[in-house]
């Protein structure tokens, strides 16, 4: 698999130009708290899950299976290797407790869910979704089971419970044994799923624009304290991850795909997971709001350098 660059600025413009629109959306309030809130209750239950149920090929083949697979364990490594070097780099040395959860938490998951697929699936196409769909599973696992335990310090059974029962688990698994199986669903099924998972890609980016509509950067990029774990996250994250998969030997588009995605900002679910679990919402929030836009000059800096 080779990336064409010219081809991945293009696309990436094209999203720039829709994140944008929310931006104004957003300034303009033609968007409240609320309709985001909404939107993103939709993004998350229906329309991602959706689009992850239509990412299969209709008919099984073995390459399609490998790829899935290959994903899938290169996410294990993926996620264990972030957790290493968020606890070596975000240690109590050098950031204070609350700062200390959310650098920890910014480094291991960015924004693999919004951004994450229509950038993968507008660059890689269909071999590339069918990785990231390996790689997703082990992401949404992680990020609600490691992602609770380090704002809340504990662990239960219904949080293992509430994330496989998470919809977006639910519709790769069903994809992946209808894809196994090689079942064929009636067409008005698939066409009405396939609608609907095609509302992904814009809402998710407009959504994300809304959310920067809020921050007043000025302030933010004199805070030291976050700028430093954004750079790290956006820099280190898919380094460390290009060279490790590659010295297990993964197939290109493997590599490429989890790459590109440790080049994403940090994950929007970091404001809710602070609000929700007891960690600081604010330094939060400017934790992603400062990783989204340092990663419009870092993102196609890191492809350049590594997938070109």
């Amino acid at each position: 698999m080779q990336i064409e660059l010219s081809s991945f600025y293009s696309r990436l413009g094209s999203i720039f130009l829709i994140l944008i629109l929310g931006f104004i959306l957003g300034k303009t309030g033609m968007i409240h708290k609320n309709t985001n809130r909404q939107l993103v209750n939709l993004l998350l239950f229906v329309f991602m899950p959706a689009s992850l149920f239509m990412a299969f090929p209709t008919s099984f083949n073995s390459e399609s299976a490998h790829l899935f697979f290959s994903g899938l364990i290169a996410g294990l490594i993926v996620m264990a290797l972030l957790i290493i070097l968020s606890k070596i780099l975000f240690n109590k040395l050098f950031f204070k407790d609350e700062l200390r959860r959310e650098a920890q938490f910014g480094l291991v998951f960015n924004n693999a869910t919004f951004l994450g697929y229509p950038i993968v699936a507008s660059t890689f196409g269909d071999q590339g979704i069918i990785a990231y769909c390996g790689f997703i599973i082990v992401f949404n696992v992680a990020l609600f089971s490691y992602g609770i335990y380090l704002f809340k310090k504990q662990f239960s059974w219904k949080m293992l419970l509430d994330t496989i029962l998470n919809p977006n688990i639910i519709a790769v698994v069903l994809g992946m044994v209808i894809f196994l199986a090689s079942l064929k669903l009636p067409d008005f099924i698939t066409n009405a799923v396939g609608f609907v998972g095609n509302t992904t890609t814009p809402l998710s980016i407009i959504c994300i624009g809304f959310m920067l509509s809020e921050a007043d950067f000025r302030k933010l990029l004199k805070k030291w304290q976050l700028v430093v774990p954004a750079i790290i996250q956006l820099v280190i994250g898919p380094i460390a991850t290009y060279f490790v998969l590659r010295a297990c030997g993964f197939p290109d588009a493997v590599v490429y795909v989890c790459t590109l995605i440790q080049a994403l900002p940090t994950a929007t679910s970091l404001g809710l997971f602070a609000t929700e679990y007891g960690g600081n919402e604010v330094e939060a929030s400017e934790l992603v709001a400062i990783s989204t836009l340092l990663s419009l000059g870092t993102m196609p800096l890191m492809v350049g350098l590594l997938l070109r």
